[in-house]
C-alpha cells in the first residue's frame, strides 16, 4: 500500500515537472522595449514598426512591449536597466555611450563630422559601425541596428546668427564631453539635461536654448518656449538598437533570425521616414509662427566649421584618430562618386567635413 502511494506521488510529481515547462513554453516571450521620445517620432515609430514585425512573423512566440517618452526610464537609468536586464531593448542616442566608457562612439557628436546622409550611412553601415558595436560585448550589450534621426538645429530666445551669439547662453545637450566641448567653443555654458526636462527647463528660463533635429524639436512642443531656430545643421543625432547581450544570446537560433530580419526591414522603415518627417515639422514650425526660423547661410556655416574644428583634434585620443581619418575618407569617396556622376555642379547644402588642418573644400 505504501509502495503504492509512493510510486502515485512520484508519477503524479514527475507528471507536474514535464507539465509546467510545456505550459511555459506556450507564453510568448516579452521584449521590453524602452525609449525616451514621443510616438510619434522617427525613433517612436520605428520602435511600433518593429513591435509589428516581430509579433506577426514570431506567430504568437514573442510579444514586444513599447515603453516610449520615458515611461519606464530617462536617459540616464536606461543603460543601467538594460545591462540589470530590466528591459530587454534600448534605442539610446549614440551619445549615451560615452559615458558607459565606450568613447569610439562620440564620432558622431563631433560638429560638422558628416556633410550629408550617404557619408553618415557609410560609416555606420560598413566596417566602422561593425567595430563600434563590437565595441559593446564587453558591457554586456549587442547592438542591433543604427537608426536615423537627422542633423541638428540650434535654438534659443535670441537669435544665433553668428558665433558672438552664443556667448554667455545657457545651452541644453545631452551626456557628452564632445557636446560639452562644442557648446564651450561657442562661448556658451553646456548644461547636460535628461530629454524629459528640457521643455520645462526652457519654459522656466533653467536654460536658454539647446539643438535637436526638427522632428524632436516639434514632438515636444520645444518651439512654443523657444523664440529663434537657425538652421545649421551642425552635428548629427542618431540611434543605436541595443540589447542585453545574454537575453539575445539565449534566444533560440531560428526566433533570434526572425527577430533580426524584423529588426533590418523596421530599420529601413526608419530611415525612409526621418527626413521625411523633419521636413514635416519643419514646416509646421513655421506655420505655428511661435519661432522665427532662420536659415544659416553658406559663409557662415563655414565660419561656424572653422570654429568647431578644434573639437575634433581635442578628441583624436578618446574616439581614435583611425575612426576619426576614415570618417574624413568616406566622405571624401562619396563626394568623388558623386562629381563623377553628376552631368552638372552639384548644389551643397553645406560645407563637407573637414580636416584637422583646414576647412575642406567643396
Amino acid at each position: 500500500m505504501k509502495l503504492s502511494v509512493v510510486l502515485s506521488a512520484l508519477t503524479l510529481a514527475l507528471a507536474t515537472s514535464f507539465a509546467i515547462p510545456a505550459a511555459q513554453a506556450a507564453d510568448p516571450l516579452v521584449i521590453k522595449f524602452s525609449h525616451v521620445v514621443a510616438p510619434d517620432t522617427p525613433k517612436g515609430r520605428a520602435a511600433d514598426y518593429f513591435k509589428k514585425l516581430a509579433e506577426e512573423r514570431g506567430k504568437g512566440r514573442v510579444k514586444v512591449e513599447v515603453y516610449p517618452n520615458s515611461q519606464l526610464y530617462k536617459d540616464r537609468e536606461e543603460m543601467e536597466a538594460l545591462q540589470i536586464g530590466a528591459v530587454q531593448m534600448l534605442a539610446p542616442s549614440l551619445a549615451k555611450f560615452g559615458p558607459l566608457g565606450v568613447r569610439s562612439f562620440e564620432l558622431f557628436d563631433l560638429p560638422y563630422i558628416f556633410p550629408n546622409k550617404e557619408s553618415l550611412y557609410r560609416v555606420m553601415d560598413g566596417d566602422i559601425g561593425k567595430k563600434l558595436f563590437n565595441l559593446l560585448d564587453a558591457k554586456g550589450i549587442t547592438g542591433l541596428a543604427f537608426w536615423d534621426n537627422g542633423f541638428k538645429q540650434m535654438s534659443a530666445n535670441k537669435p544665433l546668427r553668428s558665433l558672438d551669439d552664443f556667448k554667455g547662453l545657457k545651452m541644453r545637450i545631452q551626456s557628452s564631453k564632445v557636446l560639452e566641448a562644442q557648446m564651450k567653443a561657442l562661448g556658451a555654458f553646456p548644461q547636460v539635461m535628461a530629454f524629459s526636462e528640457v521643455y520645462s527647463a526652457l519654459q522656466q528660463g533653467v536654460v536658454d536654448g539647446t539643438e535637436n533635429p526638427m522632428s524632436n524639436l516639434y514632438t515636444q512642443k520645444m518651439n512654443e518656449v523657444q523664440k529663434h531656430l537657425t538652421i545649421s545643421d551642425h552635428g548629427y543625432l542618431g540611434y543605436a538598437v541595443i540589447v542585453n547581450k545574454k537575453f539575445w544570446d539565449d534566444l533560440p537560433a531560428d526566433l533570434r533570425d526572425t527577430l533580426d530580419k524584423a529588426m533590418r526591414d523596421a530599420t529601413v522603415f526608419e530611415r525612409k521616414i526621418a527626413q521625411e518627417e523633419n521636413d514635416e515639422a519643419l514646416a509646421k514650425v513655421k506655420a505655428a509662427g511661435t519661432t522665427q526660423v532662420y536659415v544659416l547661410p553658406y559663409k557662415d556655416r563655414v565660419v561656424w566649421q572653422q570654429a568647431l574644428l578644434p573639437v575634433h583634434k581635442e578628441f583624436e585620443e578618446k574616439i581614435g584618430r583611425d575612426l576619426i581619418q576614415a570618417a574624413y575618407r568616406a566622405a571624401a569617396e562619396v563626394e568623388q562618386e558623386r562629381a563623377a556622376q553628376a552631368t552638372a555642379p552639384a548644389k551643397k547644402d553645406k560645407p563637407g567635413p573637414v580636416k584637422a588642418d583646414k576647412v575642406r573644400k567643396q
